[in-house]
């Protein structure tokens, strides 16, 4: 399959030209900028907001005037991500799509498919005169990834939507009706510098090759995390040595888990042969344990130059076992829904920080708001235990499912019509903006749905191509039968 041969061709037209536009989270200057000029161009009522979010506005086609009034809804950041050996810069760089069989992806970085389809589809929508539909609005929101904070700052009365269908889901057939609320908990640990003493071998331990993928959607399939990993092998050398942590890094997004993780260390010079034997048996060990769902992974150990300072060691020890027992994964399955996680919690990233600063980035998830809070205070106290400065987050509220919904009546029988199977009707364990939309519109219907993705907020991340069609006949369907205002 070439790149002229995908259909719709509409739509792949309009990611192509947004996968050209830089747009990471809190840095979408570029993208809004895009977006009001496409609007302007097509004479399209555009507006933008104090936080960046822009509506545009389609008046019905002849006919359905009197139809409710609906949102299609994207967000316009994206997660960078890439391989370390990757050159690209997210600020200014293209992303380079590539076809491999019937799949999208990326040179080594995010394809950004999450959520530049929805953003691509809507626009699919508002340049073609022919589609029908009634009253439309199309909003495309700032900083999902990293905060949701478009749509918290969001104003009573931006949009007048009745119905809002939101396009950020990943499966292609399936209709979402609600979805996991969120917090992020901080931990910060102050260190001093030591100086390593004479006679000591420095090493560089590397953990990579690791699937890693959305914290939401993929925390189920009980991939491993590089922090869990990387703690777990410096509790054990730090035990049988006398070691010195130099350097400590792992995992970037709080809404990804971890792929990649590194330390520098220094032991004894006499140690040097031990700790590269203990590495390989470790490697061992643990590639066995996840034999099916990182395959890939790689320990690597390299020797490096002499460091100057180090970490002082009570911190180092403090540090090591808050990572060592920090939870990680799915907490909780739910009660209510077969197969969605309840709770879950990730230990996203570990990064040195100016002023001697050491900054652990965890984010907990759950659909029952007191098993949010009660993840959160469990990682709390492992902070509190080791003597780590705390925050949380605001946090963001969940979307209780609404099974009677008018919306999904119309695009469960569209499915059924269009496709002659049913589609499948279920809640999500990822965030979504739907929740914040809720508490601002309260009287909004609602469903998420969006063609197929995989390894989303990763760089393996990609899109199957023909269930891009499938989600564009079917949204397409789905306007055509909004029901007429009260």
């Amino acid at each position: 399959m070439e790149k002229k041969d995908l259909k719709p061709a509409e739509v792949f037209m309009y990611f192509e030209k947004i996968c050209q536009v830089p747009r990471p989270s809190k840095k979408e200057g570029k993208i809004i900028a895009y977006l009001q000029n496409f609007g302007k161009e097509h004479g399209l009522e555009t507006r933008t907001d104090k936080a960046g979010n822009v509506l545009i506005r389609k008046p019905a086609t002849r006919g359905m005037e009197q139809c409710k009034t609906v949102a299609l809804q994207a967000h316009m950041d994206m997660v960078c991500e890439k391989n370390n050996d990757v050159q690209h810069d997210f600020l200014t760089d293209p992303i380079e799509t590539e076809i491999d069989g019937e799949w999208m992806t990326a040179k080594g970085t995010t394809l950004g498919a999450d959520n530049g389809i929805g953003i691509a589809t809507a626009l699919a929508i508002l340049a073609d005169s022919s589609i029908e539909h009634g009253p439309l609005e199309c909003l495309f929101t700032v900083d999902e990834e990293t905060g949701l904070t478009g749509a918290f700052a969001l104003e009573d009365g931006f949009m007048n939507a009745d119905i809002l269908l939101n396009l950020d889901s990943e499966d292609e057939g399936e209709l979402f009706i609600g979805c996991a609320g969120g917090v992020d908990s901080v931990g910060e640990f102050t260190y001093q510098d030591i100086d390593v003493p004479q006679g000591y071998f420095y090493a560089k331990i590397q953990i990579k090759g690791l699937k890693g993928g959305h914290s939401g959607g993929d925390i189920h399939l009980g991939r491993a995390c590089a922090n869990k990993l990387l703690a777990r092998f410096l509790i054990q050398a730090s035990n049988r040595h006398d070691m010195y942590l130099c350097e400590i890094d792992g995992g970037n997004l709080r809404n990804a888990i971890a792929r990649e993780a590194h330390a520098v260390i220094a032991i004894p010079e006499t140690d040097k042969h031990a700790i590269r034997t203990e590495l390989n048996v470790f490697a061992a060990e643990v590639e066995a344990e996840y034999a099916v769902t990182d395959p890939d992974m790689q320990f690597i150990l390299e020797s490096e130059a002499p460091s100057k300072k180090a970490i002082d060691k009570d911190t180092t020890k403090r540090l090591l076992q808050a990572l060592y027992v920090m939870p990680h994964g799915v907490q909780a399955m739910s009660q209510d829904i077969a197969g969605l996680v309840e709770t879950s919690t990730n230990l996203a990233s570990i990064k040195m920080k100016p002023e001697h600063i050491i900054r652990i980035e965890t984010s907990q998830r759950s659909s029952i708001t007191s098993a949010k809070q009660n993840i959160a205070n469990v990682v709390r106290t492992v902070f509190d235990m080791a003597g780590a400065a705390i925050s949380h987050s605001d946090g963001y509220p969940g979307w209780k499912p609404n099974t009677h919904s008018e919306i999904l009546e119309i695009a469960t029988a569209s499915y059924r019509r269009l496709f002659g199977v049913e589609a499948k009707v279920k809640a999500i364990h990822a965030g979504l903006e739907c929740g914040l939309f809720l508490d601002k519109y309260p009287t909004l219907d609602m469903i998420s749905f969006g063609p197929t993705l995989q390894g989303v907020h990763s760089p393996d991340e990609r899109m199957y191509i023909p269930s891009v069609e499938r989600f564009w006949l079917h949204l397409l369907d789905i306007l055509k039968h909004i029901p007429h205002k009260e």
